[in-house]
């Protein structure tokens, strides 16, 4: 057999090479089906403040349009508001029995609160038990999206090898604004191509929820297929003396720091995608088609921003770029509010939104992965879940209301400071943290 024929006849490589390509493709698959995961969670959380222009008036009737979105933002908040009981029940499901196990049942309880959205009544039809069904099915969807977030940045972080955490952790956030970004797709395709907006207003909002029923559940079919992660292996045979909850009570500092760096970015997060909808309609008065696609447009911006980011922070460290959200954060909310509610056309919009997601990208690409590192394998998806679902509680789930209430009562540049004042505070836990890619938890177990 000449050489020739032999370099054909062998596998390509050494063979810690292809055990080395192997490793990839695994966890490169991993990476994928958990992100698909999040992406369908996401997708059906959204879809309610993406139609909430459109289903408002059928829960909440009134002729003010403020406060029809008034009252459907608290039910939004109110899901939010039951994502802590999500992070500790999530979270302690996934530091016990599995990573795995957590993301399967999670998506699984997002299918069945998209469900109930999807046949409620109207407030004609059934009165005020139109919008208490509409608040339960909400309180479903976020215990669901509270134990995804800790249990899916866990997961990432996990099985990402050590070089590339930053890069492979930020497709949460991609997949995270990829699923508000697919509700609004539905939206684009309900609006442009089959209903008209009274159609839409009448029962087409209904069908994004009726979709993401049913994509949650071949993401849990997906997710039967994830293997458990490395860590948790390792760690699962480890003898445990207290519970989860009271093993977390001896990381007081890690829970603090979790609270601090989240509470600036998610109430930055949820202004420029949840509200800015609102707010390009109520404030900069762009039309609902124009509405629509600005916001399409900075998502997908937004979204092509993460893993550029993350992967800067696998090279100079997470702190910096912590620290670069935090100052730009502070010096420059006011004046991207003030200029956008001033916005002369969609374009302007658009560069404006475009402006202000390049200093968020600073703490949403990264933010699952700092959080991962800072605790010990058998706390860590509780580490991550339940003080960042609290915070978010309290500061991202209640931007909408906050912001319209500030309009409301017609000091809407007060919301501009608001949360100037929000990610003030985080710069200054930004300062004084350590960077955890130097001083990284992830491969301690206990």
């Amino acid at each position: 057999m000449t050489t020739a024929d032999n370099a054909i006849t062998q596998p390509h490589g050494t063979p810690d090479e292809r055990l080395d390509l192997a490793d990839m493709r695994r966890r490169l698959k991993a990476i994928f089906i958990g992100s698909v995961g999040n992406l369908v969670e996401w997708f059906d959380f959204y879809t309610y403040a993406a139609f909430a222009l459109y289903f408002a008036g059928a829960f909440f009737p009134n002729e003010n349009v403020v406060v029809q979105q008034l009252n459907a933002a608290v039910l939004f908040a109110a899901g939010f508001l039951v994502r802590p009981i999500g992070g500790w029940l999530f979270g302690h499901l996934a530091d016990r029995r599995g990573r795995r196990n957590a993301l399967m049942l999670s998506v699984a309880l997002m299918c069945f609160g998209s469900l109930m959205i999807a046949v409620t009544p109207t407030y004609a039809t059934i009165g005020i038990a139109a919008p208490i069904v509409l608040a339960v099915a909400r309180i479903v969807q976020g215990l669901s999206l509270g134990g995804e977030y800790g249990t899916s940045a866990t997961y990432l972080t996990e099985v990402a090898d050590r070089r590339h955490r930053g890069f492979y952790s930020s497709f949460q956030y991609v997949t995270l604004i990829g699923g508000q970004l697919c509700a609004i797709v539905v939206l684009l395709l309900l609006q442009k191509v089959f209903l008209t907006a009274e159609e839409l207003r009448a029962w087409g909002w209904r069908i994004p929820f009726v979709i993401g029923a049913a994509l949650a559940i071949i993401a849990a079919v997906m997710r039967r297929s994830l293997h458990e992660t490395e860590a948790f292996e390792a760690a699962k045979n480890i003898p445990q003396t207290q519970s989860s909850l009271r093993a977390l009570f001896n990381y007081p500092r890690e829970v603090l720091l979790v609270v601090g760096l989240t509470a600036g970015g998610t109430a930055a997060f949820y202004t420029y995608t949840t509200y800015m909808q609102k707010f390009l309609k109520l404030s900069v008065g762009l039309s609902d088609d124009q509405t629509t696609l600005v916001t399409f447009a900075t998502l997908v911006f937004a979204m092509i921003l993460q893993p550029i980011y993350g992967a800067i922070s696998d090279r100079i460290g997470r702190k910096w770029l912590l620290i670069g959200f935090g100052v730009t954060g502070v010096l420059f909310t006011v004046p991207l509010l003030t200029a956008l509610s001033h916005a002369k056309g969609p374009l302007a919009a658009f560069l404006l939104i475009a402006a202000a997601w390049m200093i968020v990208t600073g703490y949403t690409s990264i933010n699952a992965v700092v959080k991962a590192e800072l605790f010990p394998t058998r706390v860590r998806a509780l580490g991550v879940g339940l003080p960042y679902a609290l915070t978010v509680s309290i500061f991202g789930g209640t931007v909408d209301s906050v912001a319209l209430w500030f309009k409301s009562i017609g000091d809407e540049t007060g919301f501009y400071y608001y949360l100037t004042g929000m990610i003030a505070i985080s710069l200054v836990v930004y300062l004084f943290m350590r960077d955890t890619k130097k001083d990284s938890a992830i491969d301690r177990h206990v």
